[in-house]
């Protein structure tokens, strides 16, 4: 992707007469830049004579302003073209003695009907590969990598896809085919960074490289319409950008010419353009705004918001509750893909102001003020003859915070005071910050906050940049090698047009004519980068999808290309001529989300480790931001061998609040839940640093992937049907008229456990989560059934149980809070235990105790007259388990009971039993007298008749 890219813009530039040189490499991203790379050298210019390289470097051809490079020998190589004229810089390019030489290639396919994605995956080396590799658009593999992938197969070698934020672990489904493994991997959009590894195996005495790439759920840009005509920004402005905080390979970029959009960091694009009549030419052509979010692109145009999507380009306005006269529209930079709200609400996806009105943007075109220059006038006790207006917006790292800036003068002749006031989504809540800065009344500024968890920012205006570091208590002006914070005295008198910041700590400072200056977060100096791009090319830093920056290039002709910037490689070689070294060597933790959430009772351990020179006397620092709602222990272990110095710091947060038997348990719970940042980062680190501080957020609260199950009641156990009932009247809780008829529904209550009426029956309950199985619950919880049934009870008894005073008891607890539901009468909130005599009154202890926990030997018992159906709900009563709600619902059907007949059906079954003994009798009466009277009428042996005569 890189060669042709440089090409392309190179042989534009042949016609500008602008001389300057750069580097490439077959590597994507520069990822492999060792003794095996092939290095390509390119010169545009009519002044040069030759290449000046090392002696260990082989060069194919040094009079030719475009050759290849190979270095032998590790190290620092310095490399420039010797030119007639003014001396050209000299790079020195750190080449890096590898094993690494061969990479991960892989193509996505998407699945749309099942929500999941086909990654397919081989083996290529970039130094053999097809230019349809390279450029990163082979569908298959070439035939070179089919060989090199069976090979490696051959030996061990197999893919897998571990996700980083969720830490799940993929495998092929199948061996390899044709060089190819498959893996497929469901559609996602919280879990998006994904890294390619492989087992440890070599071939050619080479390894294969791991590889980071972005993958998140498709979304797909917005078509070309026929006969629509561009929208773009005013003539002879520079590029302007938006991308999706946690998706960055989804840009919008508006040009003076186009606007353009893609979902792959460029490598394919499409126009954005608008219907023809929508809009009149001079407003189509006047951009100052843009931002992307998943309704659509909005543009900002002589001050109203346009929204084009899929289906339509229009104007919004009072129907979404927006004003005229709109300066600024801002969206999120930095990602948080989970975080927490105490309150009910949700987070803004996009913050559009005017001069004295602040909106906050949602989903579905909602807009809401949520502030107005009159109340941050009163908020900052401004005098009223002051002029107070916004001056910007921005939001900040913090998950819901933004930052106003504010401009306020009396006169308003010479200077104006700029001052910040932050806003905290989640509580709704206004607060002024300790920050004030004076700047002439013709100045702009514009903010960008860092990747943090204190509020630090830099601000930029056209030739100098404020530095405000660890919550503002670090102020200044940037400096520069030359003595002075004045950009633009070194660089040609141009001006700022950008500044790129990432998660890492690196600033660019881009101006207008390309020149680009360095410097790290909590560093006050700049450093002048060489010369990579024209003066007369527009161009804008972006992040791509495997986390390197690359530069968008905007050409006349109304196209664009992406290239990649080497930024580590352009460091290193200034650092060699300044000699600016990090003080560490390493700086190490198990820090492996950005996301934690605690529970009460959990604890949470972490390290950070840095490994420096021995006597340098460096340290870690711990810094937070947020309500104080965390014990932090941290214990230090320190070593030196061989000259090295080794600091671990072991950190434990937690919490340790008893919420048993408070005044108000949910105030308590309010006021001790919340989030904080927490940082980690060396005391003391240079721009060489590769890694400068670590950011990671944790929150006390519920963490609602979390629920419970009772064991066994699970709905793969029968087939889904729903089915009716009626329960006997007389089995219902306060005897009612009339039975009732009850509908089970399978999808709420599950399949029914069939337990004889003898068998008693303890429920167990489990933890889940998102990752799955956690624990089997040992604390206190509570059964009631749903439907009112009161026939059943419990095998305990209050005494059995340990009980000092009469316990808590359902009758009790809905007595005592009659206003309230059933479900909500008796709680972790209002729990007092019996074991004490300081809880509850004497009482009748041989009542049966009708909490059940895991050890407590406490079970549900039937009757044994009757069976019966019955659908319970739990809970968990131990106050001090979870900040969630924890319930569940299982259903019992007890069987196994031979019912007793009623006594009118004996009484009648005994009569006819009785009726048909004496009519037997009767009749076997008459039949004897008939028999008696044939033998005492007849004569028992009769006399024979003589026989007649014939």
């Amino acid at each position: 992707m890189a060669t042709p890219g440089v090409a392309v813009l190179l042989s534009w530039l042949s016609c500008c007469g602008w001389a300057l040189w750069r580097y490439s490499s077959n590597s994507p991203n520069y990822l492999i830049f060792s003794t095996r790379s092939t290095i390509k050298l390119e010169y545009e210019g009519t002044a040069f004579s030759e290449w000046s390289v090392p002696e260990s470097c082989s060069i194919q051809d040094k009079r030719s302003p475009r050759t290849e490079l190979r270095c032998s020998s590790p190290g620092f190589q310095a490399i420039k073209p010797i030119v007639t004229g003014p001396e050209e810089e000299e790079r020195n390019l750190y080449v890096h003695d590898s094993y690494t030489c061969f990479l991960w290639y892989f193509r996505v396919s998407n699945l749309f009907h099942n929500l999941t994605q086909i990654i397919s995956i081989w083996i290529y080396d970039p130094e053999n590969a097809d230019p349809e590799e390279l450029l990163w658009k082979a569908e298959e593999p070439s035939l070179h990598s089919i060989v090199l992938s069976k090979q490696l197969a051959i030996m061990g070698q197999k893919p897998t896809i571990h996700t980083v934020l969720q830490r799940k672990t993929y495998f092929p489904y199948e061996d390899q085919r044709k060089g190819i493994w498959h893996i497929l991997v469901p559609m996602t959009s919280d879990d998006v960074i994904k890294e390619i590894k492989g087992n440890q195996v070599i071939f050619q005495d080479c390894f294969v490289a791991n590889m980071l790439f972005l993958l998140t759920f498709p979304l797909a840009t917005i078509s070309e319409n026929p006969g629509s005509l561009p929208i773009s920004s005013p003539a002879g402005s520079q590029l302007m950008s938006s991308w999706m905080a946690c998706v960055p390979s989804y840009v919008v970029v508006v040009t003076d010419m186009e606007t353009f959009q893609t979902n792959d960091s460029f490598r394919t694009w499409t126009k954005i353009r608008v219907p023809r009549n929508s809009l009149r030419d001079s407003e189509r052509q006047n951009v100052t705004g843009v931002s992307l979010s998943r309704d659509g692109i909005y543009f900002l145009i002589n001050g109203f918001l346009y929204l084009k999507n899929h289906h339509s380009f229009r104007k919004l306005g009072k129907k979404q509750n927006l004003p005229s006269g709109i300066i600024g529209i801002k969206s999120r930079k930095w990602c948080w893909v989970k975080y927490m709200f105490k309150n009910k609400g949700r987070r803004s996806r996009m913050v559009v102001w005017t001069e004295n009105e602040i909106y906050l943007g949602y989903s579905s075109f909602k807009y809401f003020q949520v502030g107005t220059i009159n109340e941050l006038k009163s908020l900052l006790n401004v005098s009223p003859a002051a002029t107070l207006r916004i001056h910007n917006v921005e939001y900040s790292a913090h998950p819901v915070e933004l930052a106003v800036f504010l401009s306020y003068c009396t006169t308003c002749t010479v200077t104006k005071k700029i001052c910040m006031v932050i806003y905290n989504e989640d509580l709704r809540q206004w607060v002024f910050q300790d920050f004030a800065l004076d700047i002439p009344i013709d100045s702009f500024l514009v903010p960008h906050f860092l990747f943090s968890s204190m509020p630090e920012l830099i601000l930029r205006d056209r030739h100098k940049i404020y530095y405000c570091y660890q919550n503002f208590t670090v102020t200044g002006i940037v400096q520069t090698t030359a003595g002075h914070g004045n950009l633009s005295l070194l660089s040609d008198n141009s001006i700022i047009h950008d500044i790129f910041t990432d998660y890492y700590g690196n600033i660019l400072v881009k101006m207008e004519n390309n020149i680009i200056f360095f410097f790290k977060i909590n560093t006050r100096d700049a450093v002048k980068l060489h010369v990579w791009l024209s003066d007369t090319t527009k161009t804008l830093f972006m992040l791509g999808t495997s986390g390197e920056i690359y530069l968008l290039n905007a050409f006349n002709n109304g196209t664009i290309q992406a290239l990649e910037y080497p930024l580590n490689l352009e460091i290193q070689s200034i650092a060699f001529k300044t000699e600016d070294t990090c003080p560490y060597f390493a700086f190490h933790n198990n820090i492996f989300r950005r996301f934690y959430i605690l529970d009460k009772r959990d604890i949470l351990r972490l390290w950070a480790q840095i490994i420096y020179p021995e006597n340098v006397g460096l340290y870690i620092i711990l810094e937070t931001y947020g309500p104080q709602i965390l014990e932090i222990k941290e214990y230090l272990h320190y070593e030196i061998a061989l000259g090295y110095s080794i600091k671990t710091m072991a950190l434990v947060f937690s919490q340790s609040i008893n919420y048993e038997a408070v005044d108000d348990y949910f105030k308590l719970q309010n006021d001790n839940t919340g989030s904080v940042l927490v940082n980690l980062r060396p005391s003391e680190y240079s721009k060489m640093c590769p890694a400068s501080h670590w950011v990671f957020q944790i929150s006390v609260g519920c963490d609602i992937t979390k629920s419970i199950l009772v064991k066994g009641s699970s709905r793969n156990s029968c087939l889904p049907y729903d089915f009716s009932y009626v329960i006997d009247k007389s089995y219902l809780r306060g005897r009612p008229s009339k039975n009732l008829e009850v509908k089970h529904n399978w999808d709420v209550y599950g399949c029914p456990m069939r337990l004889h009426v003898s068998e008693k029956f303890q429920p167990v309950l489990q933890l889940f989560n998102d990752s799955g199985h956690m624990e089997d619950i040992p604390v206190n919880f509570l059964v009631w059934e749903i439907h009112g049934r009161d026939d059943y009870s419990f095998n305990n008894t209050m005494k059995q149980s340990g009980c000092l005073n009469e316990a808590q008891t359902w009758k009790s607890m809905t007595e005592l809070n009659k206003h309230l539901p059933l479900e909500e009468a008796w709680g972790p909130e209002n729990y007092k235990h019996c074991f004490s005599y300081a809880h509850g009154k004497p009482g009748d202890l041989n009542q049966p105790y009708e909490i059940i926990n895991s050890s407590n030997g406490n079970h549900l018992i039937w009757p044994l007259d009757h069976s019966g159906m019955y659908v319970f709900r739990v809970k968990i009563l131990d106050p001090n388990y979870s900040f969630c709600n924890l319930t569940a619902f299982f259903s019992i059907e007890t069987y196994g009971v031979i019912s007793r007949p009623s006594g009118y059906l004996v009484a009648s079954i005994l009569f006819i039993l009785m009726l048909l003994f004496c009519s037997i009798l009767v009749l076997s009466y008459f039949r004897f007298m008939t028999i008696y009277r044939q033998c005492i009428y007849e004569p028992l042996n009769k006399p024979q008749g003589k026989p007649k005569q014939k």
